[in-house]
């Protein structure tokens, strides 16, 4: 499997894996920045994988916040 294709694939498990916690918390994404201070489109950008510093740090805040290890 290339590389690209794995990263896709990474990114697309680490959405599934917020957007399940969310369901299980009954948050919307709209909810989830409002709580750790983020805009909607921050948190939407982190949630679908980016990779800038600041969508790993708002990732570490939703990890924090939805209790994913």
């Amino acid at each position: 499997m290339a590389v690209e294709e794995q990263l896709e694939l990474a990114k697309q498990a680490v959405e599934r894996k917020i957007k399940l916690a969310l369901i299980n918390k009954s948050m919307t994404q709209t909810d989830l920045a409002k709580l750790i201070g983020e805009s909607k489109s921050d948190v939407n950008k982190a949630v679908k994988g980016g990779t800038l510093p600041k969508d790993k740090e708002i990732r570490k805040k939703i990890y924090q916040v939805l209790g994913i290890k």
